[in-house]
């Protein structure tokens, strides 16, 4: 470019041009090297194309999500007509349409849903049911479902005559963690799967993680690599441990594998799948990370494999501690990266395009030099793409947040921009309490999730920031220059405080902020099935105490009452003086000894309290209060034993 403008500069015939020529090359280049931010939408359109056409055929989403209303309402399978249209119908974007049904209505539909997808079918009639009949959906262990509300077939409650239309405000919904297969699911059979695939279809989640079975996988790919199965019981985990043995933190440890549980989560993996596809759901399945067996070593002994130190595992034993990280800039990294999603492809079928891979989670580069950074994440997507040629890299923007000291500005548009524009998805993981679009330049304008996080570690205790459920996705969707693509719950364990996560699945419809005490009026009503003053007025104090945590503490859930028995006081302080603020005495029924818990104002942990245990215990009050009218409610029965517990 540079030998042309001189040219031209030479050329005295054109040298009236040259003001419009540079001016036009200048403009080239600014363009060029404009940020993404504006074009987000454009950016991912290929991929939404891409997977829309993967999607099952019409009649196969109306059926499944006709089954699905089978499992949810058997009493209306009549009651309801499903029809897939197209996203022109809803101005491009995925949307559900709810209508009276035009047509005879003796013993048969009243109430039509259209839809985009199966997903949005379901997520239509969950909308009805709660705003047209007063219904409830949570997890079983949360007190189930409200279904008595329901006026009986043939009595349904009509919409208005141009009938509801709901439009997403971004195309995805995103749902799990990594880690929540572990704290959640390990145990589960298809019978629970069937009901979780349900409930996500419900809530409007098009795009799941789907982890089961990846072991399987490996050990087919690593085995032609020379692996054996000795070493792959050395490298595996347990079932209960196995997302931590796959983010390369221990190994071993609750193991080996038998071959009948791979076999067995092979098949289940492969059902999860075949229904999630049904409903029109995008799933994101597993890569490489870079973590290895440490066979491969000797088998490959000029490979750049790097022995990584402890993370929190068993007294730092290397027969659990201490794993093998390939690094990306190893050409073994893109050909066993390659050669993974190839096997899934074989084993699943083309089921999707977006592979999320986490190499940098909790385990920082050697080294924070950009230029290195960069071509690690160009390996990293090249052994996806090599592998599907039209990959997309979803990664957890977890790191971000918790090595904040490494991933620095330059650290971080380096790793960003190591993959073409609309190939990365980061997911802001803890957008709910540390949102990092806000300052990331929204995240130097890769598409992201605006995801709440909410559950550490499994626990259950009552916690939530509902007003930042609120207004978090909406002020990240409009602000300037937004790359944001969709939101998510990115939970570590499910199946506790139902009231956040229907409130953070309705956000994936919601275009504006929502009043929350209005809406929690009309949650609890539908939640209990009835409108009870003493619950109204109970839910009002949880909603700026317990649900209303602005204090920006993790919330790890320290609290006494899941620390006993195991906790030893004595280990943790010895005999250092202190002054006793309390003390309360417990006998340990695993040991003959007595001792004392002592309370000392600067060593013990504190609970994390937010709120004024005061008004929480008011709260209980009214809740017992409701006992005469609430009794038969099993949702109220849950509600009221987490409430006392919290207490």
């Amino acid at each position: 470019m540079a030998v042309a403008i001189i040219r031209i500069l030479n050329n005295s015939l054109t040298m009236k041009f040259i003001i419009g020529d540079v001016l036009i090359i200048i403009f080239i280049l600014f363009i060029t090297r404009l940020p993404q931010s504006f074009s987000t939408t454009e950016a991912i359109q290929p991929s939404l194309t891409r997977l829309d056409s993967k999607r099952s055929s019409p009649s196969v989403q109306e059926s499944a999500a006709k089954a699905v209303l089978g499992r949810f309402l058997p009493t209306h399978l009549h009651s309801f007509h499903f029809k897939i249209v197209s996203k022109d119908v809803c101005g491009g974007q995925g949307c559900f349409l709810i209508e009276n049904y035009d047509g005879p209505t003796e013993n048969g539909p009243e109430i039509l849903i259209k839809g985009t997808t199966a997903v949005e079918i379901a997520s239509g009639l969950h909308w009805y049911i709660k705003y047209f009949c007063g219904a409830h959906v949570s997890w079983d262990k949360t007190g189930g479902v409200q279904l008595a509300s329901v006026p009986k077939p043939g009595s349904l409650s009509l919409v208005k005559d141009s009938g509801v239309l709901i439009q997403r405000p971004v195309p995805w919904n995103y749902y799990q963690n990594v880690v929540t297969s572990s704290y959640s699911y390990v145990w589960w059979d298809w019978e629970r799967w069937e009901k979780e695939i349900d409930w996500m279809a419900l809530q409007g989640i098009n795009l799941p993680l789907a982890f089961s079975g990846q072991e399987a996988i490996w050990q087919k790919v690593f085995m032609g690599f020379n692996i054996s199965m000795e070493d792959l019981n050395d490298f595996f985990g347990g079932p209960a441990f196995l997302a931590w043995a796959r983010m390369g933190n221990l190994h071993t440890w609750g193991g080996p594998l038998s071959k009948n549980w791979l076999k067995q989560q092979l098949v289940l993996q492969k059902k999860i799948l075949s229904r999630m596809l049904e409903l029109g759901m995008t799933p994101v399945l597993p890569s490489f990370s870079g973590n290895v067996p440490a066979a491969l070593k000797t088998i490959f002994p000029t490979a750049n494999i790097t022995r990584l130190g402890d993370w929190n595992t068993v007294d730092s034993d290397p027969r659990w501690c201490c794993t093998y990280l390939l690094n990306p800039s190893d050409p073994l990294f893109v050909e066993i990266g390659e050669a993974f999603i190839k096997m899934q492809i074989k084993e699943y079928g083309d089921v999707t395009d977006i592979y999320n891979c986490d190499t940098f989670n909790e385990n920082s580069p050697p080294t924070n030099d950009t230029t290195y950074i960069s071509s690690l994440g160009a390996a990293v997507y090249k052994a996806m793409s090599n592998g599907d040629k039209d990959a997309v890299w979803l990664m957890q923007g977890w790191l971000f947040y918790s090595d904040s000291t490494f991933w620095k500005p330059p650290q971080m548009k380096a790793l960003l921009h190591s993959v073409p524009v609309g190939k990365m998805i980061v997911l802001d993981l803890f957008a709910d309490v540390k949102p990092i679009w806000a300052t990331s330049s929204q995240f130097y304008g890769t598409p992201y999730v605006w995801c709440l996080l909410h559950n550490f570690g499994g626990n259950i205790e009552m916690y939530g920031t509902l007003d930042a459920i609120s207004s978090g996705p909406v002020d990240a969707r409009i602000s300037k220059n937004s790359t944001m693509v969709g939101v998510g719950m990115c939970m570590e364990g499910i199946e506790q405080n139902p009231v956040v996560y229907e409130f953070m699945s309705e956000m994936a419809f919601r275009k504006e902020k929502v009043p929350v005490l209005e809406w929690l009026k009309t949650y609890t009503h539908r939640r209990y099935g009835k409108s009870v003053q003493q619950i109204k007025e109970a839910w009002a104090i949880l909603y700026h105490t317990v649900y209303n945590c602005t204090d920006g503490i993790a919330d790890h859930n320290i609290d006494f009452i899941v620390k006993f028995p195991d906790w030893d006081p004595s280990i943790n302080f010895g005999s250092r003086p202190s002054k006793l603020n309390s003390m309360h005495t417990f006998r340990s029924r695993t040991r003959s000894r007595r001792f004392s818990f002592q309370e000392r104002s600067s060593d013990l942990p504190q609970a994390h309290l937010w709120y004024s245990t005061h008004e929480v215990v008011n709260a209980l009050k009214l809740f017992l209060a409701a006992g005469n009218d609430l009794a038969g409610s099993l949702t109220y029965r849950y509600d009221l034993v987490d409430l006392t517990r919290q207490v």
